[in-house]
């Protein structure tokens, strides 16, 4: 699940205390909401961060004036990784798979290993031996589309990159496609197959909780998406300091030193931002000010 940015008033450093600043932008009646604006700690201008889903059907990607106005406000937008850098699709290309020359038929049994052959190509009508050296989180995600209720999806994330290139915004990435890779390289490999196989045994179990997922985000119901997150069957209870914890405190770290210099858009993954643990909570414990905005 994954982020939005624009400009009305330019919110420049040196100019931000003189500015009225976007105090139009409603507070939510409650925390049910993917927008969330940070201001106070000494940061000159209010940033925001936003919920985005990595893969939703296109016609229900929808952007909220208040979210349109929270991208206009800030002076560049970061994503998890800019996508807008060709280096960072190329390079990632070649960290997708898997260090040691390891192979995916390594690690499964002969009979394991011919259901996942099998519904490849049945059912995603690819040759598994395409993917033989590539990280089974990546062949996990090659499935999702399989629990869509539309044939064209896009990521939230990519209509905001979109966004933010038709008003000339500037596009920036907390992580590196390096980085990222590394962490799905900390998960050993046969636990990353067997979610593989879990996922293509299950899928119509696996549909109901994509389901249920998708309607939480759609309602930015963010508790519920914080349950889904750690349900025992299909969340990630197992490696959640690697996959969401490690890269949320990361995350502050980098955005108090990014705050202080501009006002920004930060979208990352709705997953990231709920909980004791999640980027909300975080930045409150570092002193700032983070409330809920309307998004309708």
């Amino acid at each position: 699940m994954k982020f939005p940015l624009l400009v009305t008033i330019l919110l420049l450093p040196g100019l931000c205390a003189a500015q009225p600043g976007p105090a139009n932008l409603k507070t939510n009646a409650d925390d049910n909401t993917l927008l969330w604006e940070v201001s106070g700690n000494g940061i000159q201008a209010p940033g925001y961060l936003f919920g985005t889903f990595h893969l939703l059907c296109k016609e229900d990607i929808r952007f909220s004036s208040s979210l349109k106005q929270a991208v206009n406000n800030a002076a560049a937008v970061y994503l998890e990784m800019d996508m807008d850098d060709p280096a960072t699709l190329f390079g990632g290309l070649m960290l997708m798979n898997m260090k040691g020359n390891k192979k995916l038929k390594d690690l499964y049994s002969e009979e394991e290993y011919k259901r996942v052959v099998d519904y490849f190509k049945d059912s995603l009508q690819t040759p598994i031996y395409l993917f033989q050296s590539m990280k089974p989180y990546f062949l996990v995600a090659m499935l999702y589309p399989k629990m869509m209720p539309c044939k064209t999806v896009s990521g939230v994330d990519d209509e905001i990159m979109k966004l933010a290139k038709a008003n000339n915004k500037e596009i920036k990435g907390l992580e590196t496609m390096a980085f990222q890779a590394s962490v799905f390289d900390s998960i050993p490999y046969a636990t990353q197959a067997k979610e593989l196989l879990k996922a293509i045994d299950s899928m119509d179990r696996s549909k109901v909780y994509f389901d249920s997922m998708i309607v939480a985000y759609k309602n930015q119901r963010m508790n519920e998406i914080e349950v889904l997150l750690n349900n025992d069957e299909f969340g990630m209870e197992d490696n959640q300091d690697i996959l969401l914890e490690n890269r949320n405190r990361n995350w502050v770290d980098q955005l108090k030193l990014i705050m202080k210099k501009e006002p920004v858009f930060v979208a990352v993954g709705a997953g990231h931002l709920p909980g004791k643990k999640g980027l909300i909570a975080l930045l409150r414990k570092e002193g700032y000010i983070v409330r809920p905005l309307e998004n309708r």
